[in-house]
């Protein structure tokens, strides 16, 4: 598994942190940004979540594990965006319960509101239930059908009621685009010549000429 690092300028100084608490995963982690908070150039949450639906679209991550102050901006951003499932995370019952109920590939987490002592412990805590073995398996046991059910129907809907991201691209506006493509490491990150997608390699080889 590919886990992409996704938090924004205002929980720049958490992203040490979380990096620590994925060290016990069995994965690999990828730091996209930010890695400093409050110094240029910055993501904001509306970079960061087309940065995280970018990357999953490009298979690019497996799963984003994002945040904000509040953890509420990268999920309202990072869902505008095809194929993306996010969960709002605050607890390690929050990610036992997303992981195996919703199954998604993505997670916001609150990265200044309620921090508190120990918030890297919790942080840790967190990630053993949201990446555990069980991920997917449904609770209770006698709502695994149709949570499985709903998931597969939910990548459905989100696939009917989105454009293609190629054609989301190139309506971006500039002040998301820019920033976010720019960002140190992105385009290593995305390597834009080897994405599958015609569509988004296009655009991308385009864009980075």
């Amino acid at each position: 598994m590919r886990i992409a690092v996704l938090n924004e300028t205002s929980a720049g100084d958490k992203n040490a942190a979380i990096l620590a608490a994925l060290a016990g995963v069995d994965a690999t982690v990828i730091n996209a940004g930010m890695r400093k908070g409050g110094e240029p150039p910055e993501l904001n949450y509306l970079h960061t979540g087309f940065l995280a639906g970018l990357l999953l679209a490009t298979g690019r991550a497996d799963f984003v594990v994002g945040g904000c102050g509040t953890g509420q901006g990268f999920l309202n951003s990072v869902m505008q965006y095809p194929g993306v499932g996010c969960g709002l995370i605050a607890s390690p019952l929050d990610a036992w319960l997303f992981s195996l109920i919703n199954a998604g590939n993505c997670v916001s987490l609150a990265l200044n509101k309620g921090w508190g002592w120990a918030g890297e412990m919790n942080l840790r805590f967190v990630f053993e239930k949201l990446f555990g073995p069980d991920r997917g398996t449904g609770y209770p046991e006698h709502r695994q059908k149709p949570q499985a059910e709903a998931r597969l129907t939910l990548a459905e809907v989100s696939r009917a009621t989105h454009r293609p991201f190629a054609d989301i691209l190139a309506g971006l506006p500039k002040s998301v685009l820019g920033p976010a493509l720019d960002y140190p490491g992105i385009r290593e990150i995305l390597d834009p010549g080897t994405v599958a997608d015609a569509g988004l390699r296009e655009f991308l080889g385009a864009y980075y000429r």
